[in-house]
């Protein structure tokens, strides 16, 4: 398993890390037995990164890598989030959400987040969402306490601007920046992935695979009806059938060297932006074992253009969320 730098932290990360986001909903229900199973394999296969985030199964995310990592927690870089606030489980919330970035939620959200996760520090802490309504200073500044106090070792970003993110690190060190970046959610290369490499930071990516459909095994007429990519505008009729056409090309470079479309998308990413730790998320085991494997899997200079003229920036059709799930984000 390959290990990148975790920003100025000192720790080192695995490349893949692990999403654990789906162990708790928004893809359909999940089975906790699964899930711890596929957590003890990671580990065992050498993942050592896994990521959550307080608003994950409302807390039951953190709860249940609590339950995991009671005597492995020497073995994990743990990372977890703040800022989204919603009131149900239901996939018709994200309309209700509200983003808190305001010192007092934090800070609260943070003690929270280390009773559930049955730890003492947290390896790295993100802000999940931005809301401009609290001060960067004001947010940063919190969040550099945490750090004082050994509650956490380092800060992290998601979804936003490389201004933001220059701001942010002018006032305390950022680790990582989390944000979607795949072959066909490109939008990282304008600025932000030279940003991070300008200022030490690591570039987190999450839906590396395209949420299962770059996987080419994605039916989405079998979806559980919870399942929140239902309401996706890339999983929607035209835009659909759209999409679709793009991964014809994927699934031929795929059986030419003997790999699954995922793996091909997986190698792209590492190949084209290294230092990039791509955090695939899945409850199976193969899958686990797959996506490892795609490490190995050097693509020439040739495949790796030809897979840029297959998903040129833009050439998803359907934006990446729903436009309620766009509040925080700062580049679309």
């Amino acid at each position: 398993m390959r290990h990148h730098p975790l920003g100025q932290t000192g720790l080192t990360v695995s490349v893949p890390g692990l999403g654990c986001m789906g162990m708790s909903e928004f893809y359909g229900p999940a089975d906790e037995t699964e899930s711890l199973d596929a957590l003890a394999a990671a580990l065992d296969l050498g993942y050592d990164f896994l990521d959550t985030a307080n608003t994950y199964g409302l807390g039951h995310n953190e709860t249940l890598l609590g339950r995991f990592l009671k005597g492995r927690r020497d073995r994990v870089v743990l990372a977890t989030k703040f800022g989204i606030v919603r009131p149900s489980h239901s996939p018709d919330d994200s309309a209700k959400r509200r983003i808190d970035n305001t010192p007092a939620y934090l800070t609260a959200a943070c003690e929270a987040s280390l009773t559930r996760l049955g730890v003492e520090t947290i390896d790295l802490y993100y802000c999940h969402r931005r809301n401009p309504e609290t001060p960067l200073a004001e947010m940063i500044g919190a969040m550099a306490r945490l750090v004082e106090q050994g509650k956490v070792r380092g800060l992290g970003l998601s979804e936003v601007s490389p201004e933001t993110l220059r701001a942010a690190h002018a006032i305390h060190p950022i680790a990582a920046v989390q944000s979607e970046y795949s072959l066909w959610s490109r939008r990282a290369e304008d600025e932000m992935l030279q940003t991070c490499r300008d200022l030490d930071v690591t570039f987190v990516a999450y839906a590396p695979i395209g949420r299962g459909f770059l996987t080419g095994t994605l039916d989405p007429a079998r979806l559980a009806a919870d399942d929140f990519r239902r309401g996706n505008p890339r999983f929607q009729s035209d835009a659909l059938a759209r999409n679709q056409r793009l991964l014809d090309g994927l699934g031929a470079i795929a059986a030419r060297r003997n790999a699954s479309p995922g793996q091909i998308a997986l190698a792209w990413l590492v190949d084209r932006a290294p230092g990039v730790v791509p955090i695939p998320g899945t409850r199976r085991v193969a899958r686990l074992a797959e996506n490892a494997a795609a490490m190995d899997l050097a693509l020439t200079p040739g495949e790796i253009a030809e897979l840029d003229g297959l998903f040129p920036p833009g050439a998803a059709a359907g934006a990446r969320y729903a436009e309620g799930g766009t509040a925080g984000i700062e580049v679309l």
